[in-house]
This record gives C-alpha cells, sequence and structure tokens, in this order.
C-alpha cells in the first residue's frame, strides 16, 4: 500500500508499506494491505512504519488518518524528531 504522512510544512514521508500502526485516540491500530476503507484522528505518539527494507518509526503530534484502495493519508499537525 502507499503512505503519505504530510504536515501543514512539508512532506514527511513517501513510499510503499506493508504494515502502518498508528496512535488513535482510543487505543493503537495498525493498518495492512487491503484495509476496510476509514477515516480515523490520531492522538499524539509513534506511528510504525514497516517496509521491505525494514521498520521506521516516527513521532506525530496529532492528526487524522485516511485509508481508501491501499492508498493511506496521514495529515499529522506535527512530527516530532
Amino acid at each position: 500500500m502507499t503512505l503519505e504522512i504530510i504536515t501543514p510544512d512539508r512532506k514527511v514521508f513517501t513510499g510503499e508499506a506493508s504494515s502502518v500502526t498508528f496512535p488513535g485516540i482510543q487505543g493503537q491500530f495498525q493498518v495492512l494491505n487491503d484495509h476496510a476503507p476509514m477515516v480515523s484522528t490520531l492522538a499524539k505518539g509513534p506511528v510504525t512504519i514497516q517496509t521491505a527494507t525494514g521498520q521506521q518509526t516516527l513521532t506525530v503530534d496529532g492528526g487524522v488518518v485516511e485509508v481508501l484502495r491501499n492508498r493511506v493519508l496521514v495529515l499529522a499537525e506535527a512530527v516530532i524528531a
């Protein structure tokens, strides 16, 4: 699936991922290939991205995620280094 993580000032990540784990408002959740369409708000916390080359973790400061047809779009308020 294609993953994009965008903040108001830059594009943080674009690429293929096999799974992504998010910090939801009501708890952590994971998105895999062929996931059902959904929209969810994000809490402050880690986003773990699993790709063919390994795992990467970014910390978001809240935002929204949309999953639709193997495309995951994250609109994050900020990504904390």
